[in-house]
């Protein structure tokens, strides 16, 4: 379990870098609107990686421990073009969160497999914020 929480954490360390990067260079017609969005996303992802965590370290467990070990356990690929235009910022935003989607709910099958209920508990939670965020992501592409 604390193997697919490391992996959740850093997913969300990665997320939380790419969306700020987003939210710093989205630029165009709809600027405020995604500028804002971006920003909101970031703090939801930003406020769910002290849980998770946390999370590990009350089953017992370690935690990511530099950018390294981070790199070296997300899913989410590294976006260094400042250029990306705001569809492509959010097509890509939608399709990471969709990956965080699929890492949580195999979590559950995990977490219900342990017997960890507070872990089962949290993912429904996560799993909701992320819906969320590839609904409004999907939604703002039109």
């Amino acid at each position: 379990m604390v193997a697919e929480i490391n992996a959740l954490l850093a997913d969300h360390f990665a997320l939380y870098v790419k969306t700020k990067n987003f939210h710093w260079h989205v630029t165009g017609p709809r600027f405020r609107d995604l500028h804002l969005l971006f920003d909101e996303q970031a703090i939801q992802i930003r406020d769910e990686i002290d849980k998770i965590g946390e999370r590990a370290r009350k089953i017992g467990g370690d935690t990511l421990t530099s950018i390294g070990s981070i790199a070296a356990h997300t899913q989410i690929a590294d976006q260094d073009n400042a250029n990306l235009s705001a569809e492509e910022m959010l097509a890509e935003l939608r399709d990471d969160n969709a990956k965080l989607v699929t890492r949580l709910k195999a979590m559950k099958e995990t977490a219900d497999a342990a017997g960890d209920n507070a872990t089962d508990g949290m993912i429904d939670d996560w799993t909701d914020a992320a819906e969320e965020r590839v609904w409004f992501l999907k939604s703002a592409l039109g």
